[in-house]
């Protein structure tokens, strides 16, 4: 299978927004929270990278039913997204079928949805899906180091207009002044952010996603807490 490119954007500093069509289906079929996998041959060597696709699966748009979206940054002395930055529109890219279990537990409970950087983009898949007139509380606690890093804030933002029982705590490790919003890791704002989403704990369901660091200690702190593994769902980066 083959996507091609057709458009892309920088949302911050060295992130960008890519919209890809997939070649040869009507319809991109996918769970929110799902990945795909391109591949490449890079200065002789076939390289093979996983990325969380960034959109919903479209239902409406019949012109848009196999597109679908991703959000990377472009890793310093990496190997394929420096590839993947220099694509234009109109340039392909061999791709696999999508795949993975990081998806929304069935039926929905109240949610805590954890993320840093470019680890926002399965969320941002997940909560339209997630999000109905009505439905359980979640939280989508989300860090980064600057404010400029907040990715996709404007429409977070728009979900907790919308919804009130979604909530979008956007925290930050090097604030600049004139930030009023919360500062520091995620894991400084975890046990708030379970108090605020539930009142059981054993009815809340968690899911982290991000590099390694941040994912291994959230599980650590929430295992001492007395989480239930199956409450747990994870992805993380290298």
């Amino acid at each position: 299978m083959q996507a091609t490119l057709i458009d892309s954007r920088e949302i911050a500093p060295g992130v960008r927004h890519f919209v890809f069509e997939a070649r040869g289906v009507e319809r991109f079929a996918f769970t929110p929270g799902q990945f795909v996998s391109f591949s490449g041959n890079i200065e002789g060597h076939l390289i093979t990278r996983a990325y969380s696709i960034a959109s919903a699966p479209c239902a409406d748009d019949a012109a848009a039913l196999n597109r679908f979206e991703l959000c990377l940054n472009r890793v310093e002395g990496g190997i394929f997204s420096p590839h993947l930055f220099q694509l234009a529109p109109g340039d392909s890219v061999e791709m696999a079928p999508p795949l993975g279990t990081f998806v929304l537990r069935e039926p929905l409970r109240d949610s805590l949805m954890i993320a840093t950087g470019t680890g926002i983009a399965p969320f941002r898949s997940m909560l339209p899906a997630a999000l109905k007139t009505g439905g359980p509380p979640i939280t989508l606690l989300f860090g980064v180091r600057h404010e400029s890093h907040l990715l996709y804030r404007i429409e977070f933002e728009a979900m907790a207009r919308e919804f009130p029982q979604f909530r979008f705590w956007p925290t930050l490790t090097q604030p600049e002044s004139g930030w009023s919003g919360r500062a520091g890791r995620v894991q400084a704002h975890l046990i708030e952010a379970i108090d605020s989403t539930c009142n059981t704990p054993s009815n809340l369901d968690i899911y982290l996603c991000g590099l390694k660091p941040m994912v291994d200690d959230v599980r650590r702190i929430l295992k001492d807490m007395g989480f239930n593994r199956k409450q747990i769902r994870y992805e993380k980066y290298d």
